[in-house]
Order: C-alpha cells, then sequence, then structure tokens
C-alpha cells in the first residue's frame, strides 16, 4: 500500500477556539437580546439542530430551529450572525498547523474536508487564510452530505484523485470522521485531547499539541 493524500478535518483538528464553544454560543444570544435562552438553547441543543442542517448555506436554519420554541421576535439570522462572528474571531490554528500542512504536500496530496454551513466555515477559512494552503476543500454545506456520509467522503477522494487504500484521513470525531472514513476503507488518525478514548477504527492516535511532530511519520509509515 503506498499513501498518495492525507485529507483533514478541520474544527478541533487543525484549529481550536480558545474560548468553549458553550460559552460562545451563550455571548451570541446574549448579544442578540435573548440571553434568556441560555439555560435551554445550550452547546447540545445547538449540536443536536446542527447535525440536521450538515448542507446548510449557513445557520440560520439552525438558529430557526432552536428560537421556534420559544416566544422571541428575535431574527434568527442575527443570532447565526453573531454566533459565527464569535466563533471565528476565537479560533486559533493548532500549534504548527501551517507548516505541517506544507511538509506533507512536500509528498502528498493534502485536502480538507469539514461539516458546516458554507459561510460559517467560509469564514473560518478567511480568518486562519487557509485557502491556498490545500490542494482542496469541500465544506458540507456544498455537498449533498456531510460526514460521515460516504458521499462526502468520495467527494473528498475524487478530488484528490486517490483510492481509499492510498489516502489518510485525519479528524477528531469519533463518528462524524473516524468511523465515517474507516466505513470506506480509508486510513484512519483520530486527534485525541487529554484522555479520551479514541475510536476502535482509527489506525493511529495524536494529541492537538503534537500533531506537528508527530503526524508526518504516523502518515510515512502507513
Amino acid at each position: 500500500m503506498v499513501i498518495r493524500a492525507v485529507g483533514f478535518d478541520l474544527d478541533y483538528t487543525l484549529a481550536v477556539p480558545e474560548r468553549s464553544r458553550a460559552d460562545l454560543l451563550a455571548d451570541a444570544l446574549h448579544a442578540s437580546g435573548v440571553s434568556e435562552l441560555t439555560d435551554t438553547v445550550d452547546r447540545q441543543a445547538y449540536l443536536d439542530a446542527h447535525a440536521k442542517h450538515r448542507t446548510a448555506d449557513s445557520r440560520v436554519p439552525v438558529f430557526e430551529d432552536l428560537l421556534a420554541p420559544h416566544d422571541v421576535t428575535t431574527d434568527p439570522a442575527a443570532v447565526a450572525t453573531a454566533y459565527r462572528d464569535a466563533v471565528t474571531g476565537a479560533l486559533v490554528p493548532v500549534p504548527d498547523a501551517r507548516e505541517l500542512v506544507a511538509d506533507l504536500r512536500d509528498r502528498y496530496t493534502v485536502g480538507v474536508l469539514t461539516n458546516g454551513p458554507v459561510r460559517a466555515q467560509s469564514a473560518k477559512l478567511d480568518h486562519l487564510g487557509w485557502w491556498d494552503d490545500f490542494d482542496t476543500i469541500h465544506i458540507s454545506g456544498d455537498l449533498p452530505a456531510g460526514k460521515p456520509d460516504e458521499r462526502a467522503f468520495c467527494a473528498l477522494l475524487e478530488s484528490l484523485g486517490t483510492a481509499p487504500e492510498e489516502t489518510v484521513f485525519v479528524g477528531d470525531h469519533p463518528d462524524e470522521d473516524i468511523r465515517g472514513a474507516a466505513a470506506l476503507g480509508i486510513n484512519t488518525v483520530q486527534v485525541v485531547e487529554g484522555e479520551d478514548d479514541p475510536a476502535p477504527e482509527a489506525d493511529a492516535v495524536v494529541t492537538p499539541k503534537r500533531i506537528a511532530a508527530d503526524l508526518p511519520r504516523i502518515v510515512d509509515e502507513f
């Protein structure tokens, strides 16, 4: 087996927020005048709504779902914008992420496959200045389905020009990234923080702080 390409997830793999997403969501609700909803429109409620709209252009339908059960007149688009601005502003690369990608591109074709609305994920890539750092970038909002659906991974493989066994996918989420890629026969590396247990399907494991130091060797050894 010869590895010819590496695919990356974005959030919590190559870039992380400096503040918790729960706090950023609360900030967005407060800025939009609905701070009374912070106890009910929490991080888990957001994730549940987000999972229903992986192919959306923006987070507006997510916040439409979240605000609908409540007697508020706040525009969901305003909350979506406030949250996008909060998340984007808090996002920072993991240590030496850019150097890692450049190093891998010397030997492999390198791409991104990220779940999320087009506007939200594009804003993150704009903020990081990473559009030209990869050979290909796919956002689930532009695809028929998001991870872990095989159609998302097939879109990445097609643009990378590789077969599953020639590809390594690196991500943090056990279901969306690792099980989704492994189900298609893609080699997997899971980014695991602290004492979290990796998915059984993960072929290798790295930590966010060590990804730049360890990942090139791991990929080379596949």
